[in-house]
């Protein structure tokens, strides 16, 4: 049986270089560099045909552990909740109100780079507190 060894999660949306930029901000994530022979990714982009040009981009996690994020283009919009989302675990380890405070904090950090607040969800003696929010285009996320 072969192991996996490595994750891409990948990302339906309409705007993906605006969608990578916002989940590197949020989880300290960083553009990687340029396909060879290319001194910027504008420089790639625009070597493509007009139809793929702006039509992906990625972001990874500096220190090679986390997953590498894939944003792809699609014709349309999200109209439905995700059946997958992400976990944002900010507040590990805490519990009752100082969780709740570490949650709000990271929420207001992300409100200002375009996240939208929906729901703050209480201990209920089986899970944790957690922040349900939705990205800058709309994809649900848990801080959890």
């Amino acid at each position: 049986m072969v192991s996996i060894k490595q994750v891409q999660v990948t990302f339906d949306c309409a705007k993906p270089e605006r969608v990578a930029r916002f989940w590197c901000e949020v989880l300290g994530y960083v553009v990687p560099p340029p396909p060879e022979g290319f001194a910027t990714w504008d420089d790639y982009d625009r070597s493509l045909p007009a139809e793929r040009q702006g039509a992906a981009f990625a972001c990874v996690d500096p220190s090679g552990v986390g997953p590498r994020l894939f944003f792809q283009r699609v014709p349309e919009g999200k109209v439905v909740k995700n059946r997958l989302h992400l976990d944002v675990r900010v507040a590990t380890g805490l519990v009752g109100e100082e969780r709740v405070a570490a949650l709000e904090a990271e929420c207001a950090r992300l409100i200002a780079l375009g996240a939208v607040r929906v729901e703050l969800l209480r201990a209920d003696g089986y899970n944790e507190s957690c922040l349900v929010m939705q990205d800058i285009e709309g994809n649900e996320f848990c801080l959890d």
